[in-house]
C-alpha cells in the first residue's frame, strides 16, 4: 500500500467520518480538503461559491490537493468534485491509495437533507441534482479508485474494517470483531450543518452517570479533540495521549489548585512527564498584564523550551491567560485546556480565543491560538459554587437562543436537572454546546462574521463588567442579564414575540441569573458599549434573536436602545 490514503466520493458519502476513524486506526494525520480551504481563506465554502463562483473554488481546491497530496502519512478526505480536474486525478492516483466511498442518492439525501452548507444542493429539486452529479462523476471516481467501498451500512467500524481488510492491514486484535458488532452507536454522516445529532425529545438518563464523549474541532492542521466525561483528570492513558511533550507547565489559581492540582500532577508524572506548577491569584480582576508576566517569569526561570506544553487548569480566566501566554512564549508553544467550570467547558476553552483585559475594555488584548486538546472532567463541576454553576448556564442558554431552538427547549425541560448537577444532563449540555461552538468556529475561526453570534448578550454584559469593575459580577451573570436586555431589544424591534422574550427571561431566571441590570447611567452605558470589538464605523452592533433559535447582527435605533436601558438597567449595583 502507498503511504497516503485518499478518500473520494459524492458529498455526504461519509468521507470525513470514515477518514477520521481510519486515520486513528492507522496512526496517520487526518485532513479534510474542504476544511483546509476554509482554514486558508478564513471563510466558509458556501460563501466562496457565492462570492467567487464554482470555478474559482475548484482552482483553490486544486491548489490544496496539490499541496496536501505531496505530504506523507496522511488520510485525506477530498471534496465531492475534486476528481473533476485531470491534475487532481493524477496527483491522487500517483501519490497514494485512492478509496472510493460509494453511496446511493437515497442515502445521501437522508444524510444531507438538513445541511445548508452544500451549495450544489441548494436547488428546488436536490434529488435530481444529485442524480446528475452522480452520473457526471461516477466515471472519474472509478478511474482513480484502487478500492471501492459501499457505504450503505451506517456502521463506521464495519466500514473501517472493510477498508483495512482490502488493504491487508487488519490488526491481530481479538476485540476487532466485538467492536464491529457493538457498533458504538456511530453513524456515517456527511452533514456539517448546525443541527442536533439526535432528537431533542430524547430524555436525559436518570442515572447520574454519562460515558466519555469525544468531539472534534475541524480546523485543518489545527484541528483538535474535545473529550467530555467524569474522572478524566486521573486517566493516565488519556492524559498521555492528549498532552504531548515530556515537560509540561500547569497554570492554575489559588482556588482550583487545592482541589485538583495534586491529582493532575500525579497523573502527568505517572505518564512520564516533568511538571512545573504555576499558581496565580483567583479572580477576573487578575486577568491582566501582571499575571501574564508571572507566567513568563516562571517559564523562563525554569528554562522551559519550545517543546514545553502549557496546561490551563481552571476557569475562563486561567484558560484565556494560559492560551495567550502559549501564543507568545518563544513565539508559540503547545497548550491544552482542562476547564474546571461549566462556563469554561461549554465556551471559553473551545475556539482559540485568548487574552487579557484592559481597564478600557474586556478581552481587548489577545490572540487567536488553538489548543492541542480540551479535556472537560464533569466531576469538577460538583465543587463549583452555585453562583459559578449558574454563570456557566448562561453560555449554555446562549447557544439555544441564537442557534438551536430545539436545544433551547431541551434546556427549558431539563433546567432543574442541570441546577441539581445531574451528570448525564451536564454532559449532554456540554456536548451540545461544544458541537454548536465547534461548527461556528470551523466556519469562522477569526470572527470575520458568523462567529460574532457567540457574543449574544455580551455587548450589554461586557458593559456591566467594565462599569462595575471586573469581578464584581461573574462573567456569566453579566452575560445572562445581557441576554435579557438583548431579548428586550429584539422584541422592541419586532424580531421576536413577547412570548419568546418571556421564555428567555424565565429561563435565565430559572438558572439563578440576574434579569435586572445595574444602574450605570444611560451615558455611561453608551460609552461602555462603544468599546466593543464587534462595532463598525462607530456604530454599536448587537447580536439579536430573529426569531428565537436564530440570529441577526445589526445596529439598533437609538430610541429602542435607550428604552431597553432605561427599563432594565435600574437595579442594584451588587450581586
Amino acid at each position: 500500500m502507498k503511504g497516503n490514503i485518499f478518500l473520494v466520493g459524492l458529498m455526504g458519502a461519509g468521507k470525513t467520518t470514515v477518514g477520521r476513524a481510519l486515520a486513528k486506526k492507522l496512526n496517520k494525520l487526518f485532513i479534510d480538503s474542504d476544511h483546509e480551504i476554509e482554514a486558508r481563506t478564513g471563510v466558509s465554502i458556501p460563501l466562496i461559491f457565492e462570492i467567487e463562483g464554482e470555478e474559482s473554488f475548484r482552482q483553490r481546491e486544486a491548489e490544496v490537493i496539490r499541496d496536501l497530496s505531496a505530504r506523507r502519512g496522511i488520510v485525506l478526505a477530498t471534496g465531492g468534485g475534486a476528481i473533476l480536474k485531470p491534475e487532481n486525478r493524477a496527483y491522487l492516483k500517483s501519490r497514494g491509495t485512492v478509496i472510493y466511498l460509494r453511496a446511493s442518492v437515497h442515502n445521501i439525501l437522508q444524510r444531507t437533507s438538513r445541511d445548508k452548507s452544500r451549495p450544489l444542493l441548494q436547488t428546488a429539486d436536490p434529488r435530481r441534482r444529485l442524480e446528475e452529479l452522480s452520473r457526471q462523476r461516477e466515471p472519474f471516481y472509478r478511474e482513480v479508485a484502487d478500492i471501492v467501498i459501499d457505504t450503505g451500512r451506517p456502521n463506521v467500524q464495519f466500514l473501517v474494517h472493510s477498508i483495512l481488510s482490502q488493504l491487508d492491514l487488519l490488526p491481530d486484535d481479538p476485540d476487532t470483531e466485538a467492536d464491529i458488532a457493538q457498533s458504538v452507536g456511530s453513524q456515517v454522516s456527511g452533514a456539517t450543518n448546525i443541527s442536533p445529532n439526535f432528537p431533542m425529545t430524547q430524555p436525559v438518563s436518570s442515572q447520574n452517570h454519562a460515558p466519555t464523549i469525544s468531539l472534534q474541532v475541524e480546523l485543518g492542521e489545527r484541528s483538535y479533540p474535545i473529550e467530555i466525561g467524569s474522572s478524566l483528570l486521573g486517566d493516565r492513558e488519556r492524559i498521555a495521549r492528549l498532552i504531548s511533550g515530556r515537560q509540561v507547565a500547569v497554570v492554575t489559581n489559588t482556588t482550583v489548585a487545592p482541589l485538583y492540582l495534586q491529582r493532575l500532577t500525579q497523573t502527568l508524572q505517572e505518564a512520564g512527564k516533568s511538571v512545573l506548577e504555576i499558581i496565580l491569584p483567583d479572580g477576573e480582576e487578575e486577568k491582566n498584564w501582571a499575571s501574564l508576566m508571572q507566567i513568563f517569569d516562571r517559564l523562563l526561570a525554569a528554562k522551559c523550551d519550545r517543546k514545553t506544553t502549557l496546561i490551563a487548569l481552571g476557569g475562563g480566566v486561567i484558560g484565556d491567560l494560559t492560551g495567550f501566554a502559549a501564543s507568545a512564549y518563544m513565539r508559540g508553544i503547545p497548550f491544552v485546556q482542562i476547564p474546571t467550570t461549566l462556563l469554561a467547558q461549554v465556551d471559553s476553552s473551545v475556539g482559540g480565543k485568548t487574552g487579557i483585559n484592559h481597564p478600557l475594555g474586556k478581552n481587548m488584548i489577545g490572540a487567536f491560538y488553538q489548543p492541542q486538546a480540551v479535556i472537560a472532567d464533569t466531576l469538577t463541576l460538583h465543587t463549583l459554587p452555585d453562583r459559578e454553576l449558574s454563570a456557566g448556564l448562561a453560555e449554555v442558554i446562549k447557544y439555544g437562543a441564537v442557534i438551536d431552538a430545539a436545544f433551547f427547549k431541551w434546556i427549558e425541560d431539563n433546567i432543574d436537572k442541570l441546577m441539581a448537577r445531574d451528570n448525564a444532563a451536564l454532559a449532554y449540555a456540554i456536548r451540545r454546546s461544544c458541537e454548536l461552538k465547534a461548527d461556528v468556529v470551523r466556519q469562522d475561526e477569526r470572527e470575520g462574521g458568523l462567529r460574532a453570534i457567540l457574543n449574544f448578550g455580551h455587548t450589554f454584559g461586557h458593559a456591566i463588567e467594565s462599569g462595575l469593575g471586573y469581578g464584581k459580577w461573574l462573567h456569566g451573570e453579566a452575560v445572562g442579564c445581557g441576554m435579557v436586555m438583548a431579548a428586550d431589544l429584539s422584541h422592541r424591534l419586532g424580531h421576536i414575540t413577547a412570548i419568546d422574550k418571556e421564555r428567555l427571561c424565565a429561563l435565565v431566571r430559572a438558572a439563578g441569573l440576574p434579569t435586572e441590570a445595574p444602574n450605570l447611567g444611560v451615558q455611561r452605558w453608551l460609552e461602555l458599549m462603544q468599546v466593543d470589538k464587534k462595532n463598525e464605523g462607530g456604530q454599536i452592533r448587537f447580536i439579536l434573536m430573529k426569531p428565537l433559535g436564530s440570529y441577526l447582527i445589526s445596529a439598533a435605533p437609538q430610541d429602542a436602545l435607550l428604552a431597553t436601558i432605561q427599563q432594565l438597567a435600574s437595579g442594584d449595583m451588587s450581586r
